[in-house]
C-alpha cells in the first residue's frame, strides 16, 4: 500500500501574502528548547516551496524536466523574539520585487501576531546546464505578480 504524503495547506490573503503554519519540534531547539537560528532560514524554505506550489509550480519537474529552478542569492534575517518548542508559527511570503531573472521576496515568522524574524530573500532563476541566471519563463512570472 502506498502512502501518500498528508498536504499542508497554505493559505493566500488578498494583498497575496501567503502564510504556511510550521509546529516548532524538538529537533528544531537547542538544549535550552529555543529554535536553533539556522531553522528559521529552514522553515521559511518550507514556507517559500510550499508557495510556488500554491500556485502550480512543480520544482522537481521544473528541476528534472526542463533544468531551471530558483536558487538564493542573497538572504538577510533579523531576529526579533526567540520561537520555542512546540510553538505553533505562521511564517508569511510575499513577493516584492519581480524582475527578468530574479525574485525578492519578504518573509516573515509568527507566533500569533509576534513577528519573531523577519527575512528579505533574492531568488535567482537558473539553468542547471550553465549555471547561470536565465529569463523567468512568462508563464511562471505571470502567476508571481
Amino acid at each position: 500500500m502506498a502512502y501518500e504524503t498528508p498536504t499542508i495547506q497554505g493559505q493566500l490573503f488578498e494583498d497575496k501574502t501567503f502564510s504556511f503554519p510550521i509546529r516548532v519540534y524538538y529537533e528544531d531547539t537547542d538544549a535550552g528548547g529555543i529554535v536553533y537560528y539556522a531553522n528559521y532560514l529552514k522553515f521559511a524554505e518550507r514556507a517559500r516551496t510550499e508557495y510556488l506550489r500554491h500556485f502550480g509550480l512543480d520544482q522537481i519537474s521544473m528541476l528534472k524536466e526542463k533544468g531551471i529552478g530558483f536558487v538564493v542569492r542573497e538572504c538577510h534575517i533579523s531576529y526579533k523574539s526567540p520561537a520555542k518548542l512546540d510553538d505553533a508559527l505562521n511564517i508569511t511570503c510575499k513577493a516584492t520585487e519581480l524582475k527578468s531573472v530574479s525574485l525578492k521576496m519578504e518573509q516573515k515568522l509568527y507566533r500569533g501576531d509576534t513577528v519573531l524574524a523577519e527575512i528579505e530573500i533574492t531568488l535567482v532563476f537558473l539553468s542547471l546546464a550553465t549555471m547561470r541566471p536565465t529569463k523567468i519563463p512568462d508563464e511562471i512570472a505571470d502567476l508571481l505578480r
